[in-house]
């Protein structure tokens, strides 16, 4: 029984390929505006999560104090 081959380079990830699409497709500032859009809702995401987290802790320390 043989092995399988043994590939040189490993396939391309998702990311790497959605990546070289978008290099051929937009012109650098439009693929730097778009990353810069994303970002900033990741971190609108994480605010409001934090926002919700804070609340909550605010609303447990207000029940116990009641």
């Amino acid at each position: 029984m043989q092995a399988a081959p043994v590939r040189a380079h490993a396939l391309p990830s998702v990311t790497t390929a959605l990546r070289a699409v978008e290099s051929l497709l937009l012109s650098s500032g439009q693929r730097t505006a778009r990353r810069n859009a994303w970002t900033a809702v990741l971190e609108d995401r994480r605010r409001a999560k934090d926002r919700v987290e804070t609340q909550y802790a605010l609303d447990a320390v207000a029940d116990h104090r009641s």
